[in-house]
């Protein structure tokens, strides 16, 4: 955990970091605001009631698996066939996980359950750019969960704006304002780009999604991220071996 500052009560540090989480991402939650709105107003124009679709992000919290989840619910698909396309969607997120769990296994189950119930790709963004410029173990969870909140609450309360107003505006999901998650997705890779194996992981894993869109249930989106995992853990690799090559040749002088 992180320890508060000589005289200032702990519970004024957790706020100082709690404050701090909710403020780094408001820049995602505008870019989220438009999603949460087309996503209301087409619950609000397809067969589910308005409280359905509340109700979906209050338990999913899920934007792409939950525009996916609508499409098949409208063209009357199975459990199954929604289940497990979701499914192959969010997977992602072990990816995500797996990355911030040194981060967090230090936190007791109520905290980790909590973190891990709002983590989405904006939360994720925010939270690792936060840890990874400090030690494992040495940060408590009030930063991750500022930003988790607050996406939260902004994601339902867009979710509402669409659900209400979204009638009014017919015709608002052809307007192109998707693109603004568009524009908060390359906001949160660019950044990460900072060294080869990371940009040959993403170029990768762009391309491949690219050309694999067409495979069912978004299977090609699963394959071109693991095969992205790929390029990038064999680069990371090959950069550890020459490191080590290097500092042995220079042992050896």
């Amino acid at each position: 955990m992180t320890h508060p500052i000589s005289g200032q009560p702990a519970s004024s540090g957790h706020l100082k970091e709690f404050t701090a989480g909710a403020r780094d991402i408001i820049p995602m939650m505008v870019g989220a605001a438009p999603f949460g709105v087309i996503f209301g107003t087409l619950v609000a124009s397809g067969p589910l009631h308005l409280w359905h679709g509340q109700l979906m992000s209050l338990v999913v919290f899920a934007g792409s698996a939950q525009f996916i989840a609508l499409g098949l619910i409208a063209g009357h698909a199975s459990f199954a066939v929604i289940w497990a396309t979701t499914l192959v969607v969010n997977l992602r997120h072990v990816l995500y996980s797996a990355t911030l769990a040194p981060h967090v296994a230090h936190l007791p189950a109520r905290w980790r359950w909590a973190l891990g119930a709002l983590l989405t790709d904006e939360v994720f963004a925010v939270a690792w750019e936060h840890y990874r410029h400090r030690t494992p173990g040495t940060v408590g969870p009030h930063y991750f969960f500022g930003a988790g909140l607050a996406m939260y609450l902004n994601w339902q309360l867009w979710t509402v704006a669409g659900l209400l107003f979204g009638a009014a505006f017919p015709g608002l999901q052809s307007l192109g304002l998707d693109f603004a998650m568009v524009a908060t997705f390359i906001a949160i890779v660019v950044p990460q780009l900072v060294a080869l194996r990371y940009l040959a992981a993403a170029v990768t894993a762009g391309a491949l999604a690219f050309l694999w869109q067409t495979w069912p249930y978004k299977l090609g989106l699963l394959g071109a991220v693991f095969a992205g995992v790929a390029v990038g853990v064999l680069l990371s690799m090959s950069e550890s071996r020459q490191r080590h090559q290097r500092k042995t040749a220079e042992a050896a002088r």
